[in-house]
């Protein structure tokens, strides 16, 4: 059981304040399938066991563990609102496992186990501005954050997504983009830096938009996710014109077994990424003496 991170009106949580945990794997069927970018596919899921479907909730910035039969078991970010979306998963094929998921269809299963991990901290950050900042599939943890922001519009100041790709088809969700666009309390900003023909908007790195967005680092807190060679970039930006190390917050990828915190593959430092994160702010991260 973890601590209630809603208002959820369901079995247990509602009676206990606790959200269930599913600790040995779930099968889940796909359903669908969606190309995002070349390598990326997304997955669209469904508990066979309804009661477990019903009692599964996640808190932005949690992770899963989602098993490929007779492949092996990875650990994968949740992109889906805490709310209301399809619960599905967003995954890079980089090795076998990953692989493997990529050659299933729609009515294989998977196995899933969690959620982990401690997720973002809304309760913390009510009244601030949001900066979402995120280069290339970076923007799949932070998805569940931006929907979840958007969906209590009436908590927070400005909020404002930068987002940098190496090409236009490397932009994750497009359809979210487009409509993110078009919602008048988002502040979207996008970058390539390779452009192709007919590209009309930005070309540059992502950390250039920082300027462009005059983006507030009083009463702010900023979201980055990505290569730890635009995280840096990105970070000095900050830290630059004067942003706090604790508003600066991050999720840390490691290699992850258990999940719960028993096999300890996951330590960085004194810390589990898996219990005690992902999500961590820069003056923690600098003090695990690893590099991103």
């Amino acid at each position: 059981m973890a601590n209630c991170h809603g208002n959820h009106e369901h079995g247990n949580c509602k009676t206990t304040g606790l959200c269930p945990i599913v600790t040995f794997p779930e099968v889940v069927n796909i359903d669908e399938i969606r190309d995002e970018i070349p390598e990326v596919k997304t997955f669209y899921l469904s508990f066979t066991n309804k009661d477990v479907e019903r009692e599964f909730r996640i808190k932005s910035g949690q992770f899963i563990m989602c098993t490929v039969f007779g492949a092996g078991e990875f650990a994968v970010s949740l992109p889906p609102s805490p709310e209301n979306d399809r619960f599905h998963i967003s995954v890079r094929a980089v090795g076998k496992v990953t692989n493997a998921l990529h050659a299933l269809k729609p009515g294989d299963k998977l196995g899933v186990r969690g959620p982990f991990g401690n997720g973002f901290p809304f309760e913390d950050i009510k009244g601030k501005n949001i900066i979402y900042v995120a280069g290339g599939i970076g923007l799949i943890p932070l998805r569940s954050s931006i929907v979840h922001a958007l969906q209590h519009r009436e908590d927070f100041g400005r909020i404002i997504l930068l987002y940098g790709a190496r090409s236009s088809q490397d932009l994750m969700y497009q359809p979210d983009i487009r409509e993110w666009q078009q919602n008048a309390g988002f502040e979207t900003f996008i970058t390539i830096d390779r452009p192709e023909e007919g590209w009309t908007g930005e070309v540059g790195y992502v950390n250039q938009l920082i300027e462009k967005a005059k983006v507030p680092v009083d009463n702010s807190v900023a979201f980055v996710c990505g290569p730890p060679v635009m995280f840096n970039s990105v970070i000095g930006e900050f830290l630059k014109r004067g942003m706090s190390e604790d508003a600066i917050i991050s999720t840390l990828e490691r290699l992850m077994k258990c999940g719960i915190g028993k096999c300890q593959h996951c330590a960085v430092g004194r810390t589990l990424v898996c219990t005690d994160g992902p999500v961590y702010t820069y003056r923690q991260i600098k003090t695990l003496g690893e590099q991103i």
